[in-house]
């Protein structure tokens, strides 16, 4: 992902002026990654290693929307519904 990606991404979610930290703004930014990674990961079935990297990133965007479905149910209905994530 380029800077330029992850500054847009970054003032899309952004809860006010200096957010680059939200559950918003993590959950975006991850998916952008895991889709970068489910795209690499197809073209090089055999790298175990991105593979592993990817877990991870689906792991901690996991624990993000989690915590979104405790604290901001709102949020994270919206953010289900745009990026298509299952529940």
């Amino acid at each position: 992902m380029k800077h330029d990606d992850k500054k847009k991404l970054i003032k899309k979610y952004a809860q006010h002026e200096k957010d680059t930290g939200s559950s918003q703004v993590q959950v975006a930014i991850l998916t952008e990654r895991i889709n970068e990674l489910s795209g690499h990961l197809e073209k090089h079935p055999k790298d175990n290693h991105s593979r592993r990297g990817l877990i991870g990133l689906v792991g901690q965007r996991r624990e993000h929307l989690n915590y979104l479905r405790i604290h901001g149910k709102d949020d994270y209905e919206k953010l289900v519904k745009e990026f298509k994530l299952r529940k």
